[in-house]
């Protein structure tokens, strides 16, 4: 049997159920950065796209935002998501290129920036310490991601937006459909109206939250989207429900990805949480390991408006390109060692966060939400293991653990 050509291989990026067999998909990565680092791929129901698999090829790219644009292909869908998209005309930030971007940044900007999270420590304390002592009840054994790691950033993001805590549980079960589409546990159903429907509801209840922030202004990022002005405009409807969306969804998604995927982490490699034990100083940089190893936004896509080279090969004016943010941050070029979880690896030079002008503009808060939860509960853990079987969700996008089960006792 004749071995898959690298263009044939890429194909596994397109694939949301390879995303569930992290080993397997890194094989496959590692064969691409050493053979075909800029390879071709063509799948049916998928318009075409080069993978882009090197650290350095990404961040190339990603400085090159003149060149590679958002728009119009911002993230990996079918045609057919390619289309209903430009339909529903959604406008988050990560659809948009300057200076229309770098506008929109500007609203949230402040509210994400280091003296706000300084502010926001001691709310993010006092939830891990709530959700540590749930843990501690709850006990000897829970899904870690379904009863713990989905809700403790959702509670932070609803904190900042100002969302009565009645509706957490709808947001949250609109952000699971949004990002877990492709996996048949949290779809609501094959169709693309189906699958629509989340953002429906989503936009609806947005909506009615813009509606009532600008009849009474409040002290929270609700309010100031709502009643955000660009060169004297107020948003209009699809722009502040994007906004919302963008910052629910990508703001909760990701931080529950990153604390699930990390515990698994510590889990498997036992040798690094008895580190982390005895040297709590170590917490930065394991965050920083744990993002990386993780890696909950897999992939963004970018469009050349002009022919432009990257090793050797050409991308013609057009063509999309795929930044494999999973690839990047396993390669040896730029990580000792890349497949070791090392909670004191140092300098760690992850893109889990994107880079250049689309650095995400919530870094810093999931930085806080992992570093408070894990210094939370590392103190109290005195046995800890697997009770089950992990299992990932099928995405191409946004995503990393849908189950954990864990047995554990908490001091």
């Amino acid at each position: 049997m004749s071995m898959p050509t690298m263009d044939e291989a890429a194909k596994v990026l397109a694939d949301p159920k390879a995303y569930t067999d992290e080993a397997g998909l890194h094989v496959v990565l590692s064969q691409l950065r050493a053979n075909a680092p800029v390879a071709w791929v063509e799948v049916a129901d998928y318009a075409p796209f080069w993978a882009i698999t090197k650290h350095a090829d990404i961040m190339e790219i990603e400085r090159a935002n003149e060149v590679f644009t958002n728009s119009p292909r911002p993230v990996l869908v079918t045609r057919e998501g390619d289309e209903q998209q430009a339909a529903i005309g959604i406008k988050t930030l990560i659809h948009m290129d300057d200076p229309q971007h770098r506008d929109f940044r500007a609203i949230g900007a402040n509210w994400f920036r280091p003296k706000a999270m300084r502010a926001l420590k001691d709310r993010a304390d006092e939830l891990a310490t709530q959700f540590v002592d749930r843990m501690a009840a709850q006990g000897p054994e829970c899904d870690f991601v379904q009863q713990v790691a989905v809700n403790y950033p959702l509670y932070m993001i609803m904190t900042l937006l100002g969302v009565p805590e009645a509706d957490f549980t709808s947001l949250l079960h609109w952000t699971q459909e949004l990002f877990g589409n492709d996996d048949e546990e949290f779809q609501r159903g094959t169709s693309m109206a189906e699958r629509g429907l989340a953002l429906l509801e989503m936009f609806q209840y947005f909506t009615e939250l813009t509606a009532a922030r600008r009849a009474n202004p409040t002290e929270d990022l609700a309010s100031t989207i709502a009643n955000a002005t660009i060169n004297g405009e107020p948003l209009n409807d699809i722009e502040t429900v994007s906004y919302y969306a963008i910052l629910a969804a990508a703001g909760h998604d990701t931080s529950s990805a990153s604390i699930s995927g990390g515990m698994h982490a510590l889990l498997e490699h036992p040798e690094e949480l008895a580190r982390l034990q005895q040297n709590p100083s170590l917490m930065p940089l394991a965050v920083e390991e744990m993002i990386r190893w993780t890696t909950p936004v897999k992939e963004f896509m970018r469009t050349a408006q002009r022919d432009y080279e990257i090793r050797g090969v050409r991308i013609a004016a057009g063509d999309s390109v795929l930044l494999s943010y999973v690839s990047g941050n396993r390669d040896d070029e730029v990580f000792a060692d890349p497949f070791r979880f090392d909670i004191s690896r140092d300098p760690n030079k992850h893109i889990a966060f994107g880079y250049g002008v689309h650095f995400c503009l919530g870094a810093a808060l999931a930085r806080l939400e992992v570093n408070s939860f894990f210094s939370a509960l590392v103190p109290r853990l005195e046995s800890i293991e697997l009770a089950g079987t992990p299992e990932h969700i099928a995405t191409t996008f946004v995503g990393g653990l849908k189950h954990l089960p864990i047995r554990y006792r908490l001091r």
